[in-house]
């Protein structure tokens, strides 16, 4: 059976061209050609001894995601569908700054972890990507953006896994694909340009510390555990003392001395004054060497499943000056892409669910009406 080189990186390619029998150095120059020039065909690659290249063209090819739809923001960015077969097809999204491009990417097709103001959530769980599926998305993006602007430099300067899935639970897949992204003879990017997400799967942000250490983003949304399970499932099973824990252990790992914290702003559900005061009383717990973190303040992208509003303008300010004034970094996150359905929470792609999460959110909700109800008729007197 032939391999896809792009689920390789420089290691698995050492290993794979030592089984061809050849020599390191051998693996270096095809990664160079795969990742830094996007050659698909092993004849192009011509500092290539014939030999090797007569024996990849039976044991090995390159290939990338077939693409479905490509869309163009008025603001420029850039949304890619990207067929994964059964079905399924994810989403990427290209964002330009003046100081930067920026990648989103996804791990998975579809969410298991089903937080309640995530579209990717609400279309269920299909499968994780393999390495070959995460890195294709890199490995498209940055040679079409080469083309696209017409220059033979580096497009992508980051990358940031927050596009669908939850990352750190595809692991496997997900630490050799940042190594390709990290490797000089890949893409070059540097560790506090990698970043990946995590609603807080805390024993594997525990490995990625030991393993692959790049920027962290946690999805905190909610200042007790009480709002964060409701609005992120995850957190009964990893409560916020073990995931600001976690965080503290991960940062003496870090390319950065912060955690970066998203916090999605829901109206009337997250972003009242008692709830920034919530938030700067538990962070400033846990901070023990100091303010460990940066606030990355969402606006709520809504779409109708959620039953949820974003919150004003005003509430997001006057909520980050609250953080500001308390000593916390705190940005407002600029929407972007928003006219394509490419900002935060929209990305939606196109899953086969195999884990009914559609009916299960709907008799979530059922129930969350039910007992609002309840509590809310007087008690009888007897």
């Amino acid at each position: 059976m032939r391999a896809n080189l792009l689920d390789f990186d420089l290691e698995a390619l050492a290993l794979f061209c030592d089984q061809l029998g050849e020599k390191r150095f051998r693996a270096t120059q095809l990664f160079r050609w795969i990742h830094q020039k996007g050659a698909t065909d092993f004849e192009q690659m011509s500092d290539l001894a014939k030999s090797l290249r007569e024996k990849l063209v039976g044991r090995a090819f390159v290939q990338g995601l077939p693409v479905i739809s490509q869309h163009i923001s008025a603001d420029g960015t850039i949304k890619w569908l990207f067929d994964v077969g059964e079905g399924n097809a994810v989403e990427a999204v290209f964002i330009p700054e003046d100081d930067r491009g920026t990648l989103c990417v996804s791990s998975q097709a579809g969410c298991a972890v089903g937080c309640r103001f995530c579209s990717t959530g609400h279309q269920g769980f299909s499968r994780n990507l393999s390495t070959g599926e995460i890195v294709a998305q890199l490995w498209f993006a940055e040679h079409f953006l080469r083309k696209h602007f017409k220059t033979s430099d580096r497009v992508i300067s980051n990358v940031v896994m927050m596009g669908m899935g939850e990352p750190l639970q595809n692991y496997s897949a997900l630490v050799p694909a940042l190594r390709v992204m990290l490797d000089d003879h890949g893409y070059g990017l540097s560790r506090r340009r990698v970043t990946v997400s995590t609603s807080g799967v805390v024993p594997m942000m525990d490995r990625l510390a030991l393993d692959c250490p790049v920027a962290l983003a946690v999805s905190l949304h909610a200042p007790n555990d009480g709002l964060r399970s409701h609005l992120v499932p995850l957190n009964q099973k990893y409560p916020l003392d073990e995931l600001l824990q976690a965080c503290n252990r991960y940062l003496s790992h870090a390319p950065r001395d912060f955690i970066t914290f998203e916090y999605c702003m829901l109206d009337g559900v997250n972003d009242q004054p008692e709830h920034a005061r919530e938030l700067i009383a538990l962070v400033k717990k846990y901070a023990t060497g100091g303010v460990w973190c940066k606030f990355n303040l969402i606006p709520f992208n809504p779409f109708p499943a959620s039953g949820l509003k974003r919150s004003s303008q005003e509430r997001v300010l006057a909520f980050a000056k609250l953080l500001l004034d308390a000593g916390l970094v705190t940005t407002v996150r600029k929407t972007r892409g928003d006219d394509i359905d490419a900002a935060c929470g929209q990305l939606a792609g196109d899953v086969k669910d195999r884990t009914n999460v559609v009916v299960r959110m709907a008799q979530r909700r059922t129930l969350e009406v039910q007992t609002n109800s309840s509590l809310a008729k007087p008690t009888e007197e007897y």
